[in-house]
């Protein structure tokens, strides 16, 4: 723009300039001369706008298409289309310091907290009858709440949000890591013990932080492939997957052998643990709940 102003400037001046130097005899020359260095000036200018027009569009398109290959390769600078949100209920949001600060001992009463998050998730109406928690056993055996899930699949849109993968995905956000397969040391997380120090002097192989999902269910095809790479250490089960299909849901292709596999892969099960609280929260949605993958 600035170049084009200049043009037209010295085209003008000039032809002033000529006009003001001219004789009465001369005059017609000279008008014909100033039309003539305006029209030129003009074909100019307007060469200048088109090559300028295709150098801005040759940019426009380097530029889209570095963004197209930047939204390939980072997840920095990501649009709302390409994320998920996974998020708990107001419920149980609210009740978060009575769960987080309760003393937890025995099997029992953690997996109290898993029926307990899926029976109130049927009756404010926010999800499916499942409930998982994961808590950190330590030494003396008194264990930590790390993270809440319940089945989230229906309000969410979504899914594979049921309660074990809810409660994974939000302890794993919580300490920071892909895996809660961790050692015992100040950079894992939020519940280093500082009492294991002298224990780790006595041995060359840190010591291994145990996790534990408790779900008010057996889980599905689904979250056992999540529970085998979760990285927790032990899951332990309520009701069974005999339960879960008997009011119709599909539990996939689930076998023995599935279990062999994760006690094999180091990972502790125990099932069965107050069982029949749990299949009768499971029982109550099947009588007005929806079934969202009915086998």
């Amino acid at each position: 723009m600035l170049l084009q102003t200049i043009i037209l400037t010295v085209v003008f001046a000039t032809a002033y300039a000529a006009a003001s130097n001219s004789t009465s005899s001369t005059m017609l020359e000279t008008i014909v001369t100033t039309v003539a260095s305006i029209i030129g000036a003009a074909v100019v200018v307007g060469l200048i706008n088109q090559q300028q027009s295709i150098s801005d569009s040759s940019s426009s398109s380097s530029r889209q298409r570095k963004s197209k290959r930047d939204d390939s390769s980072s997840s920095d600078d990501i649009s709302v289309e390409g994320s998920v949100m996974v998020t708990l209920p107001a419920w149980a949001l609210a009740s978060w310091e009575d769960y987080f600060t309760r003393k937890y001992t025995t099997d029992e009463e953690m997996m109290s907290l898993a029926i307990h998050l899926s029976d109130r998730n049927i009756t404010e109406g926010t999800g499916g009858p499942f409930g998982a928690a994961i808590f950190e056993r330590h030494t003396d055996n008194h264990a930590t709440l790390v993270s809440i899930g319940m089945n989230r699949v229906v309000p969410l849109g979504n899914s594979t949000l049921h309660g074990e993968t809810v409660a994974i995905q939000l302890a794993q956000r919580r300490l920071g890591s892909f895996t809660l397969m961790l050692d015992e040391n100040k950079e894992d997380g939020l519940f280093y013990d500082e009492s294991h120090d002298d224990d780790e002097k006595e041995s060359s192989t840190p010591r291994k932080r145990q996790f534990e999902l408790f779900t008010s269910c057996e889980p599905c095809a689904m979250c056992l492939g999540a529970t085998l790479w979760s990285g927790v250490s032990r899951i332990v089960c309520a009701a069974t997957k005999d339960d879960a299909q008997s009011i119709g849901f599909d539990e996939g292709p689930v076998f023995e052998q599935s279990y062999e596999h994760l006690e094999k892969a180091g990972i502790q099960v125990t099932r069965n643990i107050l069982r029949e609280d749990a299949a009768k929260v499971l029982q109550r949605y099947g009588t007005s709940g929806r079934i969202y993958n009915r086998g």
